[in-house]
């Protein structure tokens, strides 16, 4: 059967590449729709996107996360679905071979490692960003994807249609990730070259604003999906804290029979029933979690391609 194939470009004032990134959509992947969603662009993105052959679709709400909402919700009849940044960053000379692959191994999602041989083209800030939150997001989810943030990616339809979207700006990919790793999707990576932005294409993301947003998002990611452990490690420390203030005045007490000091006892005993609350918290949220899951499953699984 031929996979009908749907390219969504996320837009946000890009019109020295969004031109071009159509054009070598199209004339790589001529059988594809290309669909630019564009986010309240004030320059001339939209003109040239339409110039180039793409269909555009306005979204007024801000964030690249309210786009793919957006691009995730449209009535659209694909069996795969590419998104893509418009700035042009990132090669598609290959796209055909990364379908193929996407196809034949049945991916859920494939994602796309970026290889980046020019300085330019990554902040250092951002190097280090992507390993660490890739790191995080490897070590608790159990898996060794690369490039958690890559905004090149392909889906299947089934996890488009079913995928219960959470955040509204740049966290988006994470979450993407995320919750494919907990759902146990098949995923997949290719490599892709990663081009420095050219003249008059600026970066929307900012190195430090975002990157507090995407560590909340991944601490709430892990507080919701893995609640045992995320309240094992609160608890653990509250146990700690109580022990470290309580053995001294137990020691104390053993020598001298006074409590001399009662309000740290009484802190003591505060924390280490706040352990135990922490605790018992994770194990409920984990059978409710577990709950979730799998209607969560149930609604992937009865979804038709």
């Amino acid at each position: 059967m031929k996979q009908k194939v749907v390219i969504q470009i996320p837009c946000l004032n890009e019109e020295s590449t969004i031109g071009k990134v159509v054009k070598k959509l199209k004339k790589t992947l001529p059988s594809a729709q290309i669909i630019v969603y564009d986010n309240g662009s004030t320059d001339k993105s939209i003109s040239k996107a339409r110039l180039s052959g793409a269909e555009v679709v306005l979204e007024p709400k801000k964030g690249k996360g309210n786009v793919v909402k957006r691009m995730f919700s449209d009535p659209l009849d694909a069996n795969i679905y590419v998104m893509i940044d418009g700035d042009d960053t990132y090669e598609t000379n290959k796209i055909k071979e990364s379908l193929n692959t996407m196809i034949k191994g049945k991916y859920d999602m494939l994602v796309a490692k970026r290889i980046h041989s020019d300085p330019g083209a990554y902040r250092r800030g951002h190097v280090l960003g992507n390993m660490f939150f890739s790191k995080l997001v490897n070590m608790v989810f159990g898996d060794d994807i690369k490039d958690i943030f890559s905004g090149y990616r392909m889906f299947s339809k089934r996890f488009v249609k079913t995928f219960p979207q959470n955040s509204n700006e740049f966290e988006i990919e994470a979450e993407l990730t995320i919750h494919a790793l907990e759902q146990g999707f098949k995923v997949g990576e290719f490599e892709c070259e990663y081009k420095a932005r050219p003249d008059g294409s600026l970066s929307k993301l900012s190195t430090y604003k975002d990157g507090i947003k995407i560590l909340k998002l991944i601490f709430t990611l892990i507080k919701d999906e893995k609640p045992l452990l995320f309240f094992s490690i609160l608890s653990l420390f509250f146990m700690f804290c109580s022990l470290t203030i309580g053995i001294p005045i137990i020691l104390e007490f053993y020598v001298t029979g006074l409590v001399l000091k009662l309000p740290s006892a009484v802190l003591s005993g505060l924390l280490s029933v706040i352990s135990f609350l922490c605790f018992f918290c994770g194990l409920i949220l984990d059978v409710m979690k577990k709950i979730r899951y799998e209607n969560k499953k149930m609604s992937y699984l009865s979804f038709k391609d």
